[in-house]
């Protein structure tokens, strides 16, 4: 071992004798890359522990206690919590899921008619419990849908029923009718799927959607011509009550304008006009034509205005109309103003409706469960003339709709885009121009929310 080491030793100092000049530059070199990166990591400010020093001293004199006492008691703090009424609800179990223990208030919403309809009746209903400082029950309040129909005169209302603690501890309880306020929402989604599909991914309501399917229903056929990549825009009124949000079936209002690009080609829409208003292009042009695309409001398409296989007569045969896939009982409309000209049963159509219109037109509803209209009777657009059925040759339910020109079949989509419509007369456009100019500015801001929850502008 010794005589190893010794020989490594001799080995090594013949290696430094041999190469002398390059270990001497390299360690050169190593202590001058040492001395940069020192350089480099060192801090080019001054040292804190050199810098001047100096101190600032300040008198605060805090609020007097006893004033701040006193605007507490002016002013008590109160607690309010929220919930919504459950079908399973009792007083206790409603009370209990607001934080609430209170067997006076629990007895009363037992013992009050009035009271008693928090938790009876429908659910749904909004409840907002308020409590002061010391968490005992001040006021119940609960929101939910009236029954009192809406007018021009008397818009949209809701029920607002209040529990309230007197000084005493003694509850009353009132109930009143108050009008759900509108407020615009702006938003915009794009077409992956369905129309539905991207009005749920835009936090949209449905009937906001069925509206727009209306709106354009004589430009688009939302069943057939949709496509992948169609875009909309849409400011509507979603309602409060008291301010607060409300998505009963009722908790939407009207849309005041939206825009639709289908297939790269935009179709707008501006609501114009008080109480009995209406639907109009930029241009003025109104979106009401004599004839309604659908006998059915935004309804599931089973078969087009095309070629099918008879599902009794078990052949191919022109499908010389369309049919709507919907359950028994829906209700079905009359496309355009007319005269009945015929009512009941026809072998194969099972119990029929026909209604005949300006210009030698028909059209034929059939397959009803029900018929709702008499020969000879006046019925107007959109008015309900019977509903779904499966009667006569039909293998489930469904609506079978012909509209015939001259004797003729047509496509009811066809004859509907094609049919008349009305104009702005010269006095009402200047404020139609002011409604257009305003509304392109909010769609314009609703289409920059694309893939985001409809939110309040």
């Amino acid at each position: 071992m010794a005589a190893w080491l010794s020989r490594s030793a001799a080995d090594a100092r013949e290696f430094v004798l041999a190469h002398r000049r390059m270990l001497s530059t390299s360690l050169l070199v190593s202590l001058a890359g040492f001395g940069v990166a020192a350089f480099g990591i060192a801090p080019l400010a001054p040292d804190a522990a050199e810098l001047p020093h100096r101190l600032i001293t300040e008198t605060v004199t805090p609020t007097a206690l006893q004033g701040q006492l006193e605007a507490l008691a002016v002013h008590p703090m109160a607690l309010s919590r929220s919930t919504t009424t459950r079908p399973s609800d009792t007083a206790d179990a409603l009370l209990r899921r607001l934080g609430v223990s209170d067997p006076s208030a629990a007895d009363w919403l037992r013992r009050d008619e009035v009271a008693r309809r928090v938790v009876d009746g429908r659910t749904g209903k909004l409840v907002s419990a308020t409590l002061n400082e010391r968490g005992v029950l001040q006021q119940l309040v609960a929101r939910y849908p009236s029954d009192l129909p809406a007018t021009t005169a008397a818009p949209k209302q809701f029920n607002r029923l209040t529990l309230r603690r007197d000084a005493d501890g003694s509850w009353h309880s009132l109930l009143e009718s108050a009008p759900l306020l509108a407020t615009p929402r702006l938003a915009s989604g794009s077409i992956r799927s369905s129309l539905f599909a991207a009005t749920d991914d835009a936090g949209i309501p449905d009937a906001i959607a069925v509206q727009m399917a209306e709106m354009f229903s004589t430009e688009i056929d939302f069943h057939r011509e949709l496509r992948k990549g169609d875009s909309f825009s849409v400011v509507y009124e979603a309602l409060t009550a008291d301010g607060e949000p409300i998505n009963w079936s009722q908790g939407t209002g009207r849309v005041l304008a939206a825009e639709f690009v289908n297939n790269g080609k935009a179709h707008q829409a501006v609501w114009f006009g008080e109480g009995r208003g209406g639907y109009f292009d930029f241009n003025g042009q109104s979106k009401q034509r004599s004839f309604l695309a659908s006998p059915m409001e935004f309804s599931r398409v089973t078969s087009g205005f095309a070629m099918r296989f008879h599902p009794i007569q078990q052949k191919w045969r022109a499908h010389l109309g369309v049919d709507y896939g919907a359950p028994t009982g829906t209700a079905v409309r009359c496309v355009g103003a007319g005269v009945v000209s015929f009512a009941g049963r026809q072998n194969g159509y099972g119990n029929v409706v026909e209604v005949q219109h300006s210009g030698d037109r028909k059209t034929v509803y059939a397959h009803l469960s029900r018929v709702d209209v008499r020969v000879g009777q006046h019925i107007e657009q959109a008015q309900r003339l019977g509903a779904v059925g499966a009667t006569g040759w039909a293998t489930g339910p469904h609506l079978h709709f012909e509209f015939r020109v001259h004797g003729q079949h047509a496509d009811p989509l066809a004859i509907a885009k094609a049919s008349e419509t009305l104009t702005l007369d010269t006095l009402q456009r200047p404020r139609f121009a002011q409604v257009a100019l305003q509304m392109k500015s909010e769609l314009d801001l609703a289409e920059t929310l694309t893939g985001q929850p409809g939110r309040v502008e």
